[in-house]
C-alpha cells in the first residue's frame, strides 16, 4: 500500500483507534462523513473511503474471533462446572444455562422421562416465563422431543408451529404458544445406546441452527448424560449401603471405583483445559487403564498412540456407535468418539482383555472427553482455514498485484507459497452440493497444512507438494475422499506442481481445464491432472460434445462391430498406432498381414475412399483418442 496523503492521515488513525476502542461498527462511516463535511479532496475520500472498507474487514473478523473464544471459554466452564459439582440439579441447571448462552437463544430446558407415569417431564429451565409450558408434561413419541427420543439424532425446527414432521397434541402446542418459542432444537442424551432424555434450546423468532450450534449443543448433551449417569451411581451406592450391611465390602469396592471415574475424569478435563494435545490425553488414559491406548481418526488413521491398528477396525467402530458403548475385539477394546451423531475417531484399548465396568465407563468417558478435545482442534482449524482461504483467494484473483506481499502474507498464516503446491480444483454439481463440498474440503485437510477456499463455482484446494503423490494421484485421492464426505460424485482437476503467486495461479487454471475436460468426456466424480489429459485437457475445456463427435467420425465402424462381432476399430487404432505400417499393426494383432489388409478394405469401404487423407485421418485418430479416454 503506497503511503497515506496528508489530509487522509488524521482519518487513518481515527479509524485505528475505532479498531483498538472496540467501537460500533455504525462509528465507522462517520470517519468517511466527517470528510466529506471538512471538504478533502475526491483523492483523499477514496483513500479513506477504502481504508475504512478495510478497518471494517479487521473489525468483523475480531468479532467473529471474540465470539469463538468465548463459546470455547463458555464450554471450558461448563466441563469446569461438572467436575467441581456433585449435586445433580446444580449440574443440570449450568448446562442449561450454558446451553442457552452458547447459542445465544431466548430459552433452554431438559425434559426427563417419568417411567411411572409413563410420559415425560419438564427438568430444568432457563430464560422461560410461562408457568403453563414449565409444567409441561410431553407423551411419549410427541412433539419435536419425541421425534429426537424416538430416532435419537438431533432435530431443529425454524418455526414449530408449521413443521409438520412432529406429532402436534393441543397440550404441547398450548404450552409452545404461551411461552411464545419459535425456533427449537433438540438432542438426545444418550447412555449406552438409549435416550435418557433430550436437552432444548428455542428463540422466540424464526431462525436456522447451524452445524457448529447442533454439534456444541450434543457436547453439553454428553455431559449431561454423563452427569446423570454419575448421579444415578452414586444413588445406587447410597440405597446399597442403607439396605445391604452384609454387602459393605462390595459397596465400598463399588464406591471406590465411581470415585475412581470421577478422578480420572476431573484429569482428563483439566488436560482439555489445559490445552493438552490428543497424545497426552491417550498417555494419561493409558496410565489410568494400565494399557495401551491409539487413537484414530475417522479414517483410520493413527493419532497418537502405539502404531499398528485392530483387525476389523471399521466395523468395530460401528457397532460401538450402534451400541452407544465400547467394544471387545480379541484382545482390544474400541471406543467410538462422536460429537453428536458425527463419529470423530475412534479409541483403540490394548493390553487388558478383561475389563470390569467401572474401567469400561472410564474408558468411554476418555471418548467423550477425546470428542471434545477434536471438536475444539477441528474449530480452531476451520477458523484458520477461514483466514488462510482469504489469502488463497487473493491469491487467485489478482497474483501479480503484490506478489511478494502474498508471499510475506503466507509466511504470517504459516503458508509458505515460495515452497512447491500442489493446487486441486474441485466441483460438485449444485448450488447445495457446492455447500457442503466447501465443508468438506475443510474437513479433508484436517490436521495437514493444506488451505481451501470457494472461488466462483469451485472450491480450491492448496496442498503443500511432498513428492508422496503425483498430482493426478492427489486428484484421485481428493475426488474419492470428498465424494465420501459430501455423498455426492465430486470431479478433482489438478494442475502441476508450482511454488508462487503467479505460478500457482496459472497451476490453477490448468487445474480448471482439467475438471472441464473431465466433464466433456462424461467422467464426472473422477479425479486427474492437466498433465495426464495432455492437450486434451485444453481443447476440451470449452464443453464440446465428445460422444456425438466420436459417434459421427466412427459411427459405421462401431456399429459394424457390434453387429458382426468383429475388431476393425482396434486394427485402425494398431494401424494408426504403428506408423501406417502393415506389418506392425499384424504384429500387435498377432492376426495375418492379409488379415488386416482385408480389415481396412472394409474400413474404406465404409468410411469411403478418403479414410486415409491428412485431414480425415487426423479426425479419425482424435476421435479414437477420446473414444480411449472416455472409456478409461
Amino acid at each position: 500500500m503506497t503511503d497515506p496523503t496528508p489530509g487522509a492521515a488524521p482519518a487513518l488513525r481515527r479509524l485505528l483507534d475505532l479498531l483498538a476502542s472496540g467501537a460500533a461498527t455504525e462509528d465507522f462511516a462517520g470517519v468517511l462523513a466527517d470528510a466529506r463535511l471538512r471538504g478533502e479532496p475526491a483523492d483523499v475520500l477514496a483513500e479513506i473511503d477504502d481504508a475504512t472498507w478495510l478497518a471494517l474487514r479487521v473489525h468483523r473478523t475480531l468479532r467473529q474471533h471474540r465470539r469463538r473464544e468465548a463459546e470455547l471459554t463458555a464450554l471450558f466452564d461448563t466441563a469446569g462446572d461438572l467436575a467441581a459439582s456433585r449435586d445433580l440439579d446444580d449440574v443440570l441447571q449450568a448446562i442449561v444455562r450454558r446451553a442457552r448462552m452458547l447459542l445465544g437463544t431466548d430459552t433452554a430446558y431438559l425434559t426427563l422421562p417419568d417411567e411411572a407415569a409413563g410420559d415425560t417431564y419438564m427438568r430444568v429451565t432457563d430464560g422461560s416465563v410461562s408457568a403453563l409450558f414449565q409444567n409441561l408434561r410431553l407423551s411419549l413419541g410427541d412433539g419435536l422431543g419425541g421425534l429426537v427420543a424416538q430416532s435419537a439424532r438431533p432435530y431443529a425446527t425454524p418455526d414449530y408451529r408449521t413443521d409438520g414432521r412432529f406429532h402436534h397434541t393441543g397440550q404441547i402446542d398450548a404450552g409452545v404458544l404461551d411461552e411464545g418459542l419459535v425456533a427449537i432444537i433438540g438432542v438426545p442424551l444418550l447412555l449406552g445406546g438409549r435416550v435418557i432424555g433430550v436437552l432444548f434450546a428455542a428463540d422466540r423468532s424464526p431462525r436456522a441452527f447451524s452445524p457448529d450450534e447442533v454439534a456444541l449443543l450434543c457436547s453439553l448433551a454428553a455431559h449431561a448424560a454423563i452427569a446423570l449417569d454419575t448421579a444415578k451411581s452414586l444413588a445406587d451406592t447410597r440405597a446399597a449401603l442403607e439396605s445391604l450391611n452384609s454387602a459393605n465390602a462390595v459397596i465400598r469396592a463399588h464406591s471406590a471405583a465411581v470415585q475412581r471415574a470421577e478422578q480420572a475424569h476431573d484429569r482428563l478435563t483439566d488436560l482439555v483445559l489445559r490445552g493438552a494435545e490428543v497424545a497426552d490425553v491417550a498417555a494419561e488414559v493409558a496410565a489410568l487403564l494400565d494399557g495401551g491406548i491409539a487413537v484414530h481418526d475417522a479414517d483410520g488413521n493413527a493419532l497418537a498412540g502405539p502404531a499398528g491398528g485392530v483387525e476389523g477396525l471399521a466395523e468395530a467402530v460401528a457397532v460401538s456407535r450402534a451400541e452407544g458403548r465400547a467394544v471387545r475385539r480379541g484382545d482390544a477394546w474400541v471406543c467410538v468418539v462422536l460429537a453428536g451423531q458425527e463419529p470423530l475417531g475412534s479409541l483403540v484399548l490394548s493390553g487388558r482383555p478383561g475389563l470390569d465396568d467401572a474401567d469400561r465407563r472410564l474408558f468411554e468417558r476418555a471418548g467423550v472427553v477425546t470428542a471434545l478435545l477434536l471438536l475444539l482442534r477441528r474449530s480452531v482449524a476451520e477458523t484458520e482455514n477461514r483466514v488462510r482461504g482469504e489469502l488463497l483467494a487473493d491469491l487467485l484473483t489478482a497474483p501479480d498485484r503484490d506478489p511478494v506481499g502474498l508471499v510475506a502474507r503466507g509466511r504470517r498464516l504459516g503458508v509458505d507459497l515460495g515452497r512447491p503446491h500442489l493446487v486441486l480444483v474441485a466441483e460438485a454439481a449444485g448450488p447445495a452440493a457446492r455447500g457442503r463440498l466447501a465443508g468438506a474440503a475443510g474437513r479433508y485437510l484436517f490436521g495437514s497444512r493444506g488451505v481451501s477456499a470457494e472461488h466462483g463455482e469451485n472450491v480450491v484446494l492448496l496442498l503443500p507438494d511432498d513428492g508422496s503423490a503425483s498430482p493426478g494421484e492427489a486428484a484421485e485421492q481428493a475426488a474419492e475422499r470428498l465424494a465420501r464426505l459430501t455423498g455426492v460424485p465430486v470431479t478433482v482437476g489438478a494442475g502441476r506442481s508450482a511454488a508462487g503467486p503467479l505460478a500457482l495461479a496459472a497451476a490453477h487454471a490448468e487445474g480448471v481445464r482439467c475438471v472441464r475436460a473431465l466433464r466433456v468426456l462424461g467422467r464426472d466424480g473422477d479425479g486427474a491432472s492437466a498433465q495426464a489429459l495432455g492437450f486434451l485437457g485444453v481443447l476440451l475445456g470449452d464443453g464440446h460434445n465428445v460422444g456425438g463427435f466420436v459417434g459421427a467420425t466412427l459411427g459405421p465402424l462401431l456399429d459394424y462391430d457390434t453387429r458382426r462381432g468383429t475388431e476393425l476399430v482396434r486394427t485402425l487404432r494398431a494401424y494408426f498406432d504403428s506408423g501406417s505400417s502393415l506389418t506392425r499393426a499384424k504384429d500387435e494383432l498377432h492376426v495375418h498381414v492379409n488379415t488386416v489388409v482385408q480389415r481396412l478394405d472394409r474400413i474404406e469401404a465404409l468410411l469411403g475412399r478418403d479414410w486415409n487423407q491428412p485431414e480425415r485421418s487426423l479426425e479419425l485418430q482424435l476421435a479414437l483418442r477420446l473414444q480411449l479416454l472416455a472409456d478409461g
